[in-house]
Order: structure tokens, then C-alpha cells, then sequence
């Protein structure tokens, strides 16, 4: 299945659980308030990603002159997918990662660690900003946030749902319906279903990025083998990452395996690193 059909076909599963969960709890008024609610949350988030999530990280703009060849990998990389050329900034860690941001490929900007500087070639470094710079080419901060907001409106939801349970529901309103013991249900599930496609999103298109990637350098194996090493790195070395901004860089820096891979923002190494060695171009 292709990444991108996935990726509708999540987000329509989210939009179908807002208009679910909508209807039997606030009725089309609470779910059309809570909707409007978590995008005015998130509108901030998006329109101002790329300052927010750099200033986080220490991120400092770095010019030509002082990294002429991350420039030029950079440069040709933009040439090639046809893209505006990316603010380029450096992060002062030691840890191995990347990440992209900028709500359009307009305003995007590529940040990498002077980890990754150091322990990576030349050809994996390539692979690893054509993956990034595929995140911008394929506007993943806006379809992020468009799920991120289907996603909070349905937990807004579910809070409403438990002060309806807690006094009794709204009996007077005809358009929400259930039991206090249904809202509950409702209010515990409902969250952790919507957060589950939440982060399927985010792996969908952790996959498509690194497709996209490979295309765009014609050498799949070098962002495989870049993989690798950042996913050692990792564990040795782990970032201090905010949860909230796990989902931007190449590498998951929250660590977790087994029922933890359920609520990931990125597919398990192994499986991209398979999907990219079956890659043929």
C-alpha cells in the first residue's frame, strides 16, 4: 500500500472517530467547539514550528562559509527535488540525529548535530538531509499538524465527556447521548485511539520520507547504512529530545521496543532499513 494512501486513509479514520465521538458526547456544537479549539491550539505550532522547535534545541544558523560542504550536499539535494533552498543550522551535541522543519518548503530549515557531522560519510549524510529535505517536499509539519488537531479535538472530547459523567451527563440535550458509564468508556478510549493513528501517521510517513529520499539520491543504501549508525548512536548516546518534537528527527530519540513501537513516531530501524535495501530504482 502506498504511503501516501495510507496516510488518508489514517487521517480519515481520525475524522470519522471526531464525528463518532462527537455526536455521542457534546452533539454536533461540542464536536464542531472542540474541533476549533484544538486547531487554534495547533495553528500556533505550525506558523511558528520552525523558530519554536529550534530555539529548543540551541539550534544555532550556521553560513556557507563555515560549512561549505554540508552547503553543498544541501544545495545540490534542493537542485535535484526542485525545492527553495532550507535555512541550514547546526545543533551543538554530540548525540547523532536530524531533523527538518518550517510549516512550508518556503520557510523550512535543516538542522543536523555536530554528532552526525562526525560519524557519518558523505554519502550517508546525503542520505540522511534528502530524507529530511523530503519531510519539506512532501509538507509533512502540515499533514503533522492536521492530524495532531483531529487528534486533540477528540481528546477535548473526551475531558468533555467526563465532566458530563461526573454531574450527570446532559440529559437535556438531545443530540449527545449515553449512559455516565458509556462517557467514561468513552473518555478513557477515545484519547488513546486517537493518539494510536496519530502516531501510525507519523510512521507512514517516516516511510514515504525515506522513499522519497532514496529516489531523490539514487542510493538507498546510503541512508540504510546512515540508519544504522544514528540507531547505535542513539542508544548510546541518547538525546535529551522533548516527546513533543520526537517525531521531527530521523531517528526516534525516546528509546522503546516491543508494545512501546504501538506509541512511536518511527517505524522500527529494522524495517526501514529492509524496506530501503528492497528499493529498486
Amino acid at each position: 500500500m502506498s504511503q501516501i494512501f495510507k496516510t488518508a486513509i489514517l487521517l480519515g479514520v481520525l475524522t470519522a472517530l471526531l464525528v463518532v465521538i462527537g455526536a455521542a458526547i457534546g452533539g454536533q456544537s461540542g464536536m464542531v467547539m472542540a474541533f476549533l479549539l484544538a486547531m487554534a491550539m495547533n495553528f500556533a505550532s505550525y506558523w511558528f514550528s520552525d523558530k519554536i522547535v529550534l530555539a529548543m534545541y540551541g539550534a544555532k544558523e550556521v553560513p556557507e562559509a563555515e560549512a561549505p560542504g554540508l552547503f553543498r550536499i544541501v544545495r545540490g539535494l534542493t537542485q535535484r527535488g526542485q525545492l527553495p533552498m532550507p535555512r541550514v543550522y547546526i545543533i551543538p551535541t554530540e548525540a547523532a540525529n536530524a531533523f527538518a522543519t518550517g510549516r512550508n518548503p518556503e520557510h523550512a530549515a535543516v538542522a543536523v548535530t555536530e554528532g552526525i557531522l562526525r560519524i557519518l560519510t558523505e554519502d550517508e549524510l546525503t542520505g540522511v538531509l534528502a530524507h529530511e529535505l523530503s519531510h519539506v517536499k512532501n509538507r509533512d509539519i502540515l499533514v503533522s499538524t492536521i492530524a495532531a488537531t483531529l487528534a486533540g479535538a477528540v481528546t477535548y472530547l473526551a475531558h468533555m465527556a467526563q465532566w458530563a459523567a461526573i454531574f450527570g451527563g446532559r440529559r437535556d440535550d438531545e443530540e449527545s447521548s449515553g449512559s455516565p458509564l458509556v462517557m467514561i468508556m468513552m473518555a478513557i478510549l477515545a484519547p488513546i485511539a486517537a493518539l494510536l493513528v496519530q502516531l501510525a501517521v507519523s510512521r507512514s510517513r517516516e516511510y514515504l520520507a525515506d522513499e522519497t529520499g532514496a529516489r531523490l539520491t539514487h542510493q538507498p543504501e546510503g541512508l540504510a547504512r546512515a540508519l544504522e549508525k544514528l540507531h547505535v548512536g542513539a542508544e548510546r548516546l541518547p538525546m535529551e529530545a522533548n516527546p513533543s518534537t520526537a517525531h521531527l528527527f530521523i531517528v526516534n530519540p525516546l528509546t522503546g521496543g516491543g508494545f512501546a513501537t504501538l506509541f512511536s513516531t518511527h517505524p522500527p530501524i529494522e524495517a526501514r532499513v529492509a524496506r530501503l535495501r528492497q528499493m529498486r530504482l
